[in-house]
């Protein structure tokens, strides 16, 4: 039987590798709404990805960004973002990644994220730990939000309605030591993995968004909730992961 987390592993390095060959050399770019892109490279990832799952594990259902849901009905189902950050990909702005995640029954056991750009392999294992390029990763130990470099992201339909986070992001603007916006859902939650954020919090994400860094962040120590503090689960679509020691400054603050 094939090693699911060495597939994922294997499949993330080849689309990691497409991503940076086709980096300079973008042939087409479609629209799935007025501002959300899609480019030819975002196809051919996921077509690897799916490719060599569908040779290892042919009945297991696929959840994909571009290709959507299966037709099979298994409890074990991969949840693929073949190109997170597609906007910066097409503009050349170097944060993108590839997120493939393996999850039995709505619980995630594999998680794996490439990062082509520093060439930043994440894997996380349920029970097992996370690590970065091979070596163990932990989150911050930094209790104070005051002095918390924070993240967070927004959803293509920001300018069509009021829940569009731009309250949260003035509020903690005012809060923590600065706030970034990179354009990665899935390296956002890597950064938090390995210390780099104490906190990162967004809306209206989908399961290919998160479902890997959710992983990574618990088996690197850090918690992953809902804006409440109530348990995270597949499908939400909001989500704050911390290092677990500033989430609750940061729920008082989303509580606004």
């Amino acid at each position: 039987m094939t090693d699911p987390v060495q597939l994922a592993v294997d499949a993330a390095l080849a689309a990691g590798r497409i991503q940076s060959d086709r980096a300079d050399n973008i042939s087409r770019i479609d629209y799935k709404g007025d501002i959300d892109p899609v480019t030819e490279v975002d196809l051919l990832c996921e077509k690897e990805i799916i490719s060599r799952i569908r040779t290892a594990f042919p009945d297991h259902e696929i959840l994909a960004e571009e290709s959507g849901q299966s037709n099979e009905r298994h409890a074990w189902r991969w949840v693929i973002d073949p190109l997170d950050g597609t906007v910066n990909y097409a503009h050349g702005y170097p944060c993108y990644c590839v997120s493939i995640a393996l999850e039995h029954d709505g619980q995630v056991e594999v998680g794996v994220i490439y990062n082509p750009n520093l060439d930043e392999l994440f894997v996380a294992q349920r029970g097992k730990g996370a690590t970065l390029n091979g070596k163990p990763i932990r989150v911050s130990s930094e209790k104070n939000l005051k002095r918390s470099l924070l993240v967070t992201g927004f959803a293509y339909n920001v300018g069509e309605t009021e829940n569009n986070n731009l309250d949260h992001f003035a509020n903690f603007a005012k809060e923590c030591q600065a706030v970034r916006r990179p354009g990665s859902a899935a390296m956002d939650l890597c950064y938090v993995a390995c210390g780099r954020f104490e906190g990162f919090w967004e809306l209206n994400l989908h399961a290919w968004d998160y479902a890997a860094g959710w992983l990574l962040v618990t088996e690197a120590g850090g918690k992953v909730t809902r804006f409440d503090g109530a348990p995270f689960s597949m499908g939400d679509r909001e989500i704050l992961a911390t290092n677990n020691l500033v989430d609750q400054s940061m729920i008082d603050v989303l509580s606004r």
